[in-house]
């Protein structure tokens, strides 16, 4: 274990280095750097980065941790994030483009109206900012108890001091920032994950891939084809996939606003087959880490409950050396703060300019107005994490990721039903439709072993959401006239 002192230099070295690129890539910044990076960035770069903003820090622990109860089935779901890839970026990303947005939910706006366009900005701002606050909670958490209790510094502090310095770098930048910060955070994502792997592989003496995954008390399935019933049914995982890619990456201004700096549509279409290919890439890494995790504490009798805590054990109570101990402090608070300051950025877009309608604001005032919201939304995403923290039990955190997940069913049904249908709709009894929508998921995700005797829904309980959307809005539209 690393001594206090250093711990604390790597994450003000880490953070430092983290501020002068936002010092650097915010210099002469307007509204348009902050919120579409004046749509000049390399889609490379952009395609690169978003791997560490897609790998959040409960990724980054869970995904090895699930190899033990779930084997490798969840593959299954990563092949399915490949064609909802493809439908994000030549199906969404073109109209996105040609509307010039700043906000992907000014789409609902232009095809359906004013309440449209608030529901879907609502509800991406609370599952935006649920997620946001669950990833910086857990990875805070786990700094808490390798660090800060032993130096008596309480949560509360910890939270503080990370929110304010995820602010400093992206106050005045922006996404202009954020794409060049994640690309940092990824490569200290990516270096972790390959050293890891790298020093369990020779540490336990394997020769060969097919040797290490053969000598393990765990089986390694890939693919379920015998129990539809079960979520982890091919089928099921590979739609659930294709969806939750949909929904999480093509509905979500976070993720769309990298893809909205870029240059052109050519470039933003480029980006997403890139990160889609090296995302399955790095998955498949992440599974083939747990699988060693696990053989690491059967050939060391180490004592771990597995799941989240499979990693955080073996780390601290495994023989791995410093050199991986400070990796997987770099790594972990990559993929949480990748993720966090670009939630942070894009919850100030939406409320700029989906709330306030502010778009084309860009005298000094509207700048004011910006360092206020995002100072604001700061202020939001600590107050959030606190209450997770003081709530804390495995059945809360279960709940709100549940809740989380509810929020992308509406805008799956709203996007889909403005993109392959030219109905009209009542746009004033929309904010009703999206407000059933996730109420009769949850029922359905309640009683869903008695309905459909023994049926249980799982990730893909989104394509219901989605479903039901879509079936109460063409309950409430008309032929269009046009």
């Amino acid at each position: 274990m690393l001594s206090p002192l250093l711990i604390i230099s790597i994450l003000v070295l880490y953070f430092s280095v983290l501020i002068i690129i936002g010092k650097i890539t915010s210099k002469n910044s307007n509204n348009d750097a902050f919120f579409i990076g004046e749509r000049k960035s390399p889609w490379y770069i952009v395609a690169y980065g978003m791997i560490g903003a897609t790998l959040s820090g409960i990724t980054f622990l869970s995904v090895p941790g699930w190899v033990g109860e779930s084997e490798f089935f969840y593959f299954q779901m990563v092949l399915g994030y490949v064609p909802g890839y493809l439908f994000v970026a030549y199906i969404l990303m073109p109209v996105y483009y040609r509307l010039k947005l700043y906000s992907i939910y000014g789409y609902l706006g232009e095809r359906f109206g004013f309440f449209s366009h608030k529901c879907g900005a609502a509800y991406f701002f609370m599952s935006r900012l649920l997620g946001a606050s669950l990833r910086l909670y857990i990875v805070a958490f786990v700094l808490q108890s390798l660090l800060f209790d032993e130096l008596g510094i309480p949560f509360s502090i910890t939270t503080l001091l990370t929110i304010i310095l995820i602010w400093l770098y992206t106050y005045k930048g922006g996404i202009k920032t954020i794409i060049w910060t994640d690309t940092l955070q990824t490569s200290f994502i990516l270096l972790t994950l390959v050293a890891c792997l790298f020093m369990l592989f020779n540490n336990l003496g394997f020769n060969s891939l097919s040797d290490s995954l053969s000598h393990s008390q765990l089986n390694f399935r890939i693919f379920s084809f015998s129990d539809f019933k079960n979520s982890s049914h091919f089928f099921r995982s590979f739609l659930s996939g294709m969806f939750i890619a949909i929904a999480m990456t093509g509905l979500d201004q976070d993720m769309m606003q990298k893809n909205l700096s870029c240059k052109d549509i050519k470039d933003a279409q480029k980006n997403m087959i890139w990160f889609s290919v090296i995302l399955v890439l790095v998955n498949i890494l992440f599974l083939y880490l747990g699988a060693l995790l696990y053989q690491y504490v059967d050939a060391n009798n180490l004592q771990t409950v597995g799941g989240d805590k499979l990693f955080i054990d073996v780390i601290q109570k495994g023989d791995l050396g410093i050199f991986i101990f400070v990796l997987f402090l770099l790594g972990l608070i990559s993929a949480a703060y990748s993720s966090a300051d670009s939630a942070l950025t894009s919850l100030t877009t939406c409320f700029y300019i989906d709330f306030l309608g502010l778009q084309d604001d860009h005298s000094l005032n509207g700048t004011y107005v910006r360092n206020v919201i995002h100072i604001m939304i700061a202020v939001l995403l600590f107050s959030v994490i606190l209450l997770i923290h003081y709530f804390n039990n495995d059945s809360i955190i279960a709940t709100l990721f549940l809740i989380a997940s509810f929020t992308y069913g509406p805008l799956l049904g709203l996007f889909l039903f403005g993109l392959f249908t030219k109905r009209n709709i009542i746009d004033a009894l929309v904010p009703i439709i999206v407000v059933i929508s996730p109420i009769l998921s949850g029922l359905l995700y309640v009683y869903d072993i008695h309905i459909f005797k023994g049926f249980q829904f799982g990730p893909d309980l989104i394509i219901i959401n989605g479903l039901i959307t879509y079936i109460g809005l063409y309950l409430i539209s008309t032929k269009s006239t046009i």
